[in-house]
């Protein structure tokens, strides 16, 4: 990591706020929404089917959207179904923000609600020092294991929680994508040396490895990134800090660096120009796994 960058992670005011910028300029969202509505009811229906309750994590939550989504898809389906859902999120804004869209969307009754404050890690070590034996029909962890050191661990323990034929459902970047690439290129010197990402390559060769069985499905998004090449645009400053996970990128990357970055954004690899605008293409998967054998 260049000595003058700082983790756009360690400002949660910032973050949060390039997070929303960026959620209004993807489609990465919609796309995940449009998953859940049409190919999770058909991918979960031989583990729901005749049930008439579920118990359901939802790992990294943040704001909460995509749980809403699936519990909304969930009531939709199976109207009389009631459901324990579990949140583990450690950003305590995020928490709230997640309280909140609860309280402003109708038709959650059905649901009990567990609000888990903390990271991963920790919530690990609560579940094993008050020894809780329940367990889950479907876990889902959407684009946040990028945020654990040790992901193997992770995936094994949730799916330890698994019922038998529950489901684990993870989503994160594919690494031969545009922000695969762009992570690849110069990924070390965003961010420390012992600090390593990861992409869905990886997580499929781990399970591999393991003998694990999962099937796997392509989410293709695109993230109008026009403003990052304005110089001194303040939502194109926000774009790239929350693309490069530096606080305040534009105004703190080496100029070699900052020129690096931009140039592989705007190459045809990466982004496509279309009507004015830069339309940066990238792909993640979601990977559903199955209980442990």
């Amino acid at each position: 990591m260049t000595s003058s960058l700082r983790s756009l992670i360690g400002d949660s005011n910032r973050y949060l706020k390039a997070l929303s910028l960026f959620k209004e300029r993807t489609t990465c969202y919609q796309n995940t929404y449009d998953f859940i509505d049409n190919q999770l009811p058909d991918i979960m229906a031989s583990n729901l089917n005749g049930k008439s309750h579920l118990n359901i994590i939802g790992v990294g939550s943040g704001s909460g959207e995509i749980d809403i989504r699936i519990l909304s898809m969930l009531r939709l389906k199976y109207p009389l179904m009631s459901v324990d859902n579990e949140v583990v999120e450690p950003n305590p804004q995020q928490i709230h923000d997640y309280k909140e869209l609860v309280s402003q969307t109708p038709g959650l009754d059905y649901i009990k609600w567990k609000w888990n404050n903390m990271t991963v890690q920790d919530f690990e070590k609560d579940w094993k020092e008050k020894e809780r034996t329940k367990k889950f029909d479907f876990i889902h962890m959407f684009e946040m294991l990028y945020y654990v050191k040790d992901r193997g661990a992770t995936i094994s323990f949730f799916q330890s929680l698994l019922k038998k034929n529950g489901k684990l459902f993870i989503s994160l970047l594919a690494g031969d994508s545009g922000w695969g690439k762009l992570d690849k290129t110069y990924g070390n010197r965003f961010r420390e040396p012992e600090v390593s990402t990861v992409f869905i390559d990886e997580i499929k060769q781990y399970l591999d490895s393991k003998g694990g069985s999962y099937q796997s499905y392509l989410l293709t998004s695109q993230t109008d990134i026009t403003e990052c090449f304005i110089e001194g645009n303040e939502e194109g400053e926000l774009m790239l800090d929350f693309l490069t996970e530096v606080l305040n990128f534009s105004k703190s990357a080496p100029p070699d660096l900052k020129a690096g970055v931009l140039e592989l954004l705007h190459h045809p690899d990466c982004s496509v120009e279309s009507n004015g605008k830069i339309i940066f293409n990238y792909y993640s998967e979601v990977i559903v796994v199955d209980q442990l054998t």
